[in-house]
């Protein structure tokens, strides 16, 4: 980390200092998808981003250094979905790594006979329940461009935290009652429902392949990251294949209110 985010880690966190101008501008430079934002949305988001820096603690792996321009442009991103929520979503956690690319995670499962399968998966980002998130720079740093493919893996990882918040990822935020719950779903699941079907056809039948990742099909959790991600940086070309979801989230994310958690 570089000069501006070790004197604001060592101030008083209730009071963290403003992200400075030159370094705000270039990210929005970076990330256009901040930039198209209006003035008082870049102004409370370069607030809580700085707020965010004073919270957590970043780290590189496999020698990466994490600079000030890294830092923030991840802290931007990642307060994008809790910009009118608050930063009380992300209060479990301080962590968060940074690997100069992809990296692959040891998994190890046990199937109903018993029997421990273990195997490697590539992951881009991975956020952990009640613990770090992990991040590819490779992929944040390609934000700006990826933007137009509705991809974000920042958004990605941090919707998974949201979803945390009550429990194991389900796809479902946390929400006040059982009937805000199940007006979400009356709207996610269809949603959900004909994407799984958009990529069976275009997988088994050569139909057309979806906008959106096909990851995405692969179990309600993932639905709501990926769809999200698409919503927070191309919201226009997200609302043509989701108008039904892209309503409902500007219900909860631009509406909402933590209550009790």
């Amino acid at each position: 980390m570089l000069n501006w985010l070790r004197t604001l880690l060592g101030r008083v966190r209730a009071d963290p200092d403003t992200i400075p101008e030159t370094l705000w501008q270039h990210t929005l430079a970076q990330y256009p998808f901040l930039a198209q934002r209006a003035a008082a949305e870049q102004s409370q988001l370069r607030t809580l981003a700085g707020q965010f820096l004073a919270g957590k603690e970043f780290s590189g792996a496999q020698g990466l250094v994490v600079t000030d321009e890294m830092a923030v442009a991840i802290a931007a991103q990642a307060c994008l979905p809790v910009l009118h929520l608050g930063l009380d979503y992300y209060d479990d956690f301080k962590g968060i790594v940074v690997h100069p690319g992809a990296m692959l995670a040891r998994r190890e499962v046990m199937d109903d006979s018993g029997v421990v399968h273990r195997y490697s998966e590539v992951l881009l980002g991975e956020a952990m329940e009640r613990g770090p998130v992990t991040l590819s720079w490779q992929d944040v740093a390609a934000a700006g461009e990826s933007a137009s493919q509705g991809y974000n893996v920042v958004v990605h990882e941090f919707i998974h935290k949201i979803d945390m918040r009550d429990g194991t990822a389900n796809g479902c935020p946390p929400l006040p009652s059982r009937t805000a719950r199940e007006a979400w779903q009356a709207v996610m699941q269809p949603a959900y429902d004909d994407f799984r079907e958009q990529v069976a056809m275009a997988e088994r039948f050569g139909g057309a392949p979806p906008w959106l990742d096909s990851y995405a099909a692969t179990s309600p959790a993932e639905f709501f990251a990926v769809t999200c991600e698409a919503y927070f940086v191309n919201r226009p070309r997200f609302a043509q294949d989701f108008a039904a979801l892209a309503g409902l989230f500007d219900e909860y994310f631009r509406r909402n209110r933590l209550s009790t958690q």
